[in-house]
């Protein structure tokens, strides 16, 4: 874990997230690690929590504590400044006091992305209850102690942005996700109830939902599970464009507008990053 007395703010430079101080959770890689490196990249200097280590009822592996120590290096390496904790998104008091150590570190909270997530993939009678309080757990509680843990800091500097990643999952049905998909769905529902309740503080509150990103290790994981579908169920992930698999770096991009001052009227909203997919 870097600590509050490690940092050493560099000159802030330009870019659309110039002067903000963005919080970003599972932050070790994937699309994660993208945001804090891209959001970097526009300016911005990075709290970045993910669990590094295992989660009941998930079967790939998590980010490690190595991972989460090169997403520190690749942000300060754009001339960035960063700190670094491991905690459980569930864990609302561990939570709550990473948030405190960087807004102290840097003293201001100006951006949250809520990002860190977990997937889970079979038929609905043989989804176990783990993997059911891992979805529920992670994606749905996980989200909940964020936007707790960052809400007063949000307040005290006079309003902020907030941006979910759930998913095209949280808009449409699909087959041998449902425990995803019921957690995504919550994470949509979450997202426009707090842009209603929190306008009052100047808070924007926005979701991003991608359709299927590119990961290779989940791909590798899942990819199997869905080649006995028929075809009726695997037209439910057909999308309007020819190119399937999302970037890592088009989510960034929606977040890092979402995040930004273009964005300041901007709430309340579900950003499609899925080639056409719910369209279709």
């Amino acid at each position: 874990m870097t600590t509050a007395q490690e940092i050493t703010s560099a000159e802030k430079g330009g870019g659309r997230l110039a002067r903000k101080v963005v919080l970003v959770t599972g932050a070790g890689r994937g699309q994660g690690r993208n945001h804090a490196i891209r959001m970097a990249e526009e300016g911005a200097d990075i709290i970045a929590v993910d669990i590094c280590g295992p989660v009941a009822g998930i079967e790939y592996p998590m980010a490690s504590e190595e991972d989460l120590a090169l997403t520190e290096k690749m942000v300060r390496d754009r001339g960035r400044s960063i700190i670094t904790s491991k905690v459980d998104v569930r864990d609302l008091n561990a939570l709550t006091s990473a948030v405190q150590e960087g807004v102290t570190a840097f003293g201001r909270l100006d951006v949250v992305v809520a990002n860190a997530g977990v997937i889970t993939a079979s038929r609905f009678e043989e989804h176990s209850i783990q993997e059911w309080e891992a979805n529920l757990g992670v994606n749905v509680v996980g989200v909940r102690n964020t936007l707790l843990a960052a809400m007063p800091h949000l307040v005290a500097a006079g309003g902020g942005s907030v941006v979910t990643i759930s998913s095209v999952s949280g808009l449409v049905g699909g087959s041998l996700l449902s425990a995803y998909i019921a957690s995504k769905h919550a994470v949509v529902g979450l997202t426009r109830a707090l842009a209603i309740e929190w306008g009052v503080h100047r808070i924007r509150v926005n979701t991003v939902s991608p359709g299927a990103v590119a990961n290779t290790g989940i791909a590798t994981h899942l990819q199997p599970l869905f080649q006995g579908l028929s075809e009726k169920e695997r037209s439910a992930f057909a999308t309007a464009l020819p190119n399937p698999l999302i970037m890592r770096d088009d989510t960034s991009a929606a977040v890092i507008y979402l995040a930004s001052d273009d964005a300041r009227n901007v709430t309340g909203t579900v950003m499609e990053v899925d080639a056409g997919l719910v369209a279709i």
